[in-house]
């Protein structure tokens, strides 16, 4: 298949299933080889066929939609974001629960692919704000909506490349090596509960001090579910949380009109950290 034959089958296809081209525009060499591997499975000689085919199998764009699921991830993935979460955002979310007498900080990971963005929420909190809020523990629900990813997460096993962007003294603290790859140790596990979820359904239950949804809904969905999504992501935060989005993500238009529980809403991306 070539690249131009996968773009403008994509160009066709994402719209009914409510995404948009512009999300998988560098991603879509992923796209391109389940697309080729599914031709092969179904005897089909091209894109055109698949489109046919798809129109005559209604249960096929189910199957395509799986297709579409971008599983590119790392821990420590965009390092602005982590500084200011560090430095600025969760201590502020440390002290409102303390004032609230409350004894969680809750975090939500939308999307959470093989677990690196809730591990590394996990050590962060571990290695540097634990001791400074002795009273609080955290507590992360992340959620996917691919089983097989979310299997991965739960081994909590991962490959020298998934973990060399962190901190060497994270790194050297929070996995053991076991031959060639990286275990993470038990007590960076314990917070995390991994639940399959497709956000586009059901959202994780609340309220959250945090929720991390980078490079999901406000990258791959259309402005119009992007809208839907949001208001139904609102409700799960309290006042005075934090919604952390993606390095080129901004929410939709729509947004200005979610009333007062928007306007508690603190929102991060990395061009706003340090």
């Amino acid at each position: 298949m070539s690249d131009a034959e996968c773009v403008r089958f994509l160009q066709w296809a994402l719209p009914q299933l409510r995404m948009r081209w512009d999300g998988f525009r560098k991603v879509r060499g992923q796209v391109r080889k389940r697309l080729a591997r599914r031709l092969g499975e179904l005897g089909l000689a091209d894109t055109e066929a698949y489109r046919e085919y798809l129109q005559t199998h209604a249960e096929e764009w189910q199957y395509l939609d799986t297709v579409c699921r971008i599983t590119i991830s790392r821990f420590y993935r965009d390092k602005g974001v982590y500084a200011a979460l560090s430095k600025e955002v969760m201590p502020t979310l440390a002290r409102a629960a303390e004032q609230r007498r409350e004894k969680l900080v809750r975090v939500w990971s939308a999307g959470c692919g093989g677990g690196e963005e809730p591990y590394t929420i996990a050590i962060l909190w571990h290695l540097e704000l634990r001791d400074r809020y002795p009273d609080l523990e955290i507590e992360i629900v992340a959620t996917d909506t691919d089983p097989a990813m979310l299997a991965r997460a739960r081994k909590g096993r991962y490959a020298f490349a998934s973990i060399k962007d962190l901190p060497a003294r994270w790194r050297d603290r929070a996995f053991q090596q076991q031959d060639s790859a990286y275990r993470l140790m038990p007590a960076f596990r314990r917070d995390i509960t991994f639940l399959e979820r497709d956000i586009r359904n059901e959202q994780a239950a609340g309220p959250f001090d945090l929720v991390l949804c980078r490079n999901l809904v406000f990258t791959y969905f259309d402005d119009a579910l992007q809208s839907e999504l949001l208001s139904r992501i609102v409700v799960t935060m309290r006042g005075g949380a934090a919604l952390v989005l993606g390095i080129h993500e901004q929410l939709p238009a729509a947004a200005q009109g979610l009333g007062s529980w928007f306007d508690k809403l603190r929102i991060y991306r990395e061009p706003l950290c340090p």
